[in-house]
């Protein structure tokens, strides 16, 4: 296992542009307030995703006890919370200090354990440990090197593990919708909040993570419902998608 990265995942300004709003993380009405719309669908997919591969009991509890969960560029905890309900391990890391302490301090007020750090996915490779599940939701297209990015997340996954990468397709649908329409239109996200050449196309990704040893089990697409604000799955894929990748226990 390669665990020497010269370089760095972190884009300075992506993360300035985060931490300043990181008190807001936890505001349903707030700048996160299409997140907090999209979280329980992407939830329930990626639950019934881990319960499939890597559950033997759905019913208990507590499925995912003994599971080992990492959140790469957890943000104030929306993903990393549930996970923890849901009996898994959870280590959650951000490369914003303050996102980590808003995201420690909520997870106090719920009496939930979560190990919160201030680091990168590439310093977690180097301490040499590895996880069931890897995810990483919404933060790719942040990113300075998305190769380097994908290439620390494929080491962290246990053999026969899953990597859940949650982004936007870069296409003129996805411009239309999540730049023009969320950002300048109706107003959902703060202007700037994504840079529409940073997104990555599913061949993309797909080719990158192949590269890494892991294969991408499937992809799925997320949509809007506008007048309702409810989001479902579709089988397109031209904007919101996430990929579900597998490293295979002979990896």
């Amino acid at each position: 296992m390669d665990m020497s990265f010269k370089n760095t995942t972190v884009d300075d300004d992506e993360v300035a542009k985060f931490s300043a709003l990181a008190d807001a993380w936890w505001d349903e009405r707030g700048p996160f307030k299409p997140l907090h719309q999209f979280n329980p669908i992407r939830i329930q997919y990626i639950r019934d995703q881990i319960t499939t591969h890597l559950v033997q009991d759905a019913s208990q509890e507590k499925p995912f006890k003994g599971l080992t969960v990492l959140d790469v560029g957890c943000g104030g905890g929306l993903i990393s919370e549930p996970m923890c309900r849901l009996g898994a391990t959870v280590t959650a890391i951000d490369a914003s200090e303050r996102n980590i302490k808003i995201a420690s301090r909520h997870a106090m007020t719920q009496e939930l354990e979560i190990e919160y750090l201030h680091q990168t996915a590439e310093q977690v490779v180097a301490q040499e440990r590895s996880f069931d599940v890897v995810l990483a939701l919404e933060i790719i297209e942040h990113v300075a090197d998305v190769g380097l990015f994908i290439g620390a997340l494929s080491q962290l996954v246990k053999p026969d593990g899953l990597l859940f990468i949650a982004t936007l397709n870069r296409t003129p649908m996805s411009y239309v919708k999540a730049i023009v329409g969320a950002e300048y239109l109706l107003r959902w996200l703060p202007t700037g909040t994504h840079e529409w050449k940073k997104f990555i196309r599913p061949s993309e990704l797909s080719r990158a993570v192949e590269q890494n040893g892991l294969k991408v089990k499937e992809f799925q697409g997320f949509t809007l419902n506008i007048l309702r604000q409810e989001w479902s799955l579709t089988a397109q894929l031209d904007v919101n998608y996430m990929a579900v990748c597998l490293r295979s226990v002979s990896e």
